[in-house]
């Protein structure tokens, strides 16, 4: 009796024992249980989806059916790529570019850079070139004729006095390659950004629209001070295109008809005055437009279009010059929403290229990208259109 009532100490210590060590057992237990259980249900959840496929292939029309919900919705999860895809290319090419613009930006723009060291474009002389007359002058700089130096000219052919600068131009053979230099004014608030940007949107349009504007060859700094030079100035040079620009055209009272030649390559004989006339201007306004739509196409904005920079080349065709005052809608280079860029006798819709409250640019790759809805809410291009047909 007292032994059922006070365990033993074996008893006690056999009790202990389970006590202590029993957990651990029930552990174990647990986890054998709980991976036993998975494997039954994932086993079960197998035999169910083998029990729905044998159940289906069983009845024709139902798998049929089945077959037909599960084809519907892989056709509708492709179309649903497929549209998107295509709405996101539309996006990404429309006008102003931002996957055109991508692809200048970080591929082209570093090819051009690595290319232009390669042939020394990027790294001109003053000594290169023999500066000849002035062709005209802006708010932020001079333009002069010129030849590019032959390398194997002697010191004295590199650095002549004017005189004789003039002289090469005209009589020496050896300088063939004629070129139009415009020196950026020294002292000139603005001057030196305006150069900067006229820089930039010409490299720019050499990749992107090269037929649009004269070729450029680069830029220099001057290394001295001289009657023409000023140490630190800087110099844009250009390929030779022509010398007459429309405004010249226009100053004669025989305009269109003495450009008629040019624009056609001969005289329009046989047609009626007032037809002709109308012939040359719509040849004029065709090549403006068309070059407008192709540096538009590239997110920018000239916002200084005028005849005095429209040069006409010996062969008829229309090249836009002086981008300094122009925009890339695209980055929002060169854009200040308060601040307008203007010739006073063309103010008015130069002024309007975007409304004044548009707001300020945000950092480049974000511009880029919002770049079409703002092409498409303001319509910026048209402003340089009419402004084309509302000077002829």
């Amino acid at each position: 009796m007292a032994s059922l009532l006070c365990p033993t100490s074996a008893t006690v210590q056999q009790n202990h024992r389970v006590l202590c060590f029993s957990p651990l057992k029930s552990i174990s237990q647990v986890n054998h249980l709980s991976l036993t259980k998975r494997h039954k249900n994932t086993t079960a959840r197998c035999n169910a989806f083998d029990l729905l496929q044998q159940s289906v292939s069983q009845f024709p029309v139902v798998k049929s059916e089945f077959e037909s919900v599960t084809g519907e919705l892989n056709e509708v999860q492709k179309w649903g790529f497929i549209v998107f895809a295509g709405l996101t290319w539309i996006y990404l090419t429309a006008r102003p570019g931002v996957l055109v613009g991508a692809i200048d930006a970080y591929l082209l723009a570093p090819l051009q850079l690595g290319l232009g060291s390669l042939i020394g474009r990027r790294s001109l002389k003053r000594s290169d070139f023999l500066v000849g007359d002035k062709l005209g002058e802006g708010s932020f700089g001079i333009v002069y004729s010129g030849v590019i130096v032959p390398k194997n000219a002697s010191l004295e052919d590199r650095l002549p006095k004017r005189g004789k600068a003039k002289k090469a131009l005209v009589d020496d053979d050896r300088f063939k390659e004629k070129v139009i230099l415009k020196k950026v004014k020294v002292g000139v608030q603005g001057a030196e950004e305006c150069g900067d940007y006229e820089e930039w949107f010409n490299y720019r349009l050499s990749r992107a629209a090269p037929e649009t504007c004269a070729e450029f060859l680069g830029s220099f700094v001057a290394d001295q001070t001289n009657s023409q030079f000023v140490k630190g100035g800087k110099w844009l040079v250009w390929k030779f295109e022509g010398d007459r620009t429309l405004a010249d055209y226009m100053k004669d009272r025989s305009f269109p008809l003495n450009i008629e030649s040019v624009m056609f390559g001969r005289v329009l004989h046989g047609v009626e005055s007032v037809k002709r006339n109308a012939l040359i201007i719509k040849q004029i306004l065709r090549q403006i437009i068309t070059s407008l739509k192709k540096i538009h196409d590239t997110g920018i904005v000239h916002r200084d279009v005028k005849p005095a920079n429209i040069v006409v080349t010996k062969r008829g065709q229309i090249k836009l010059i002086d981008f300094g005052a122009a925009t890339d809608l695209r980055i929002g280079k060169n854009y200040v929403p308060n601040r307008g860029l203007l010739d006073p006798d063309y103010c008015p819709p130069e002024l309007y290229v975007l409304p004044e409250e548009t707001p300020s640019p945000p950092p480049e790759p974000i511009a880029a990208l919002l770049s079409p809805i703002l092409w498409q809410v303001r319509a910026p291009s048209l402003v340089n259109a009419s402004m084309s047909c509302i000077y002829l």
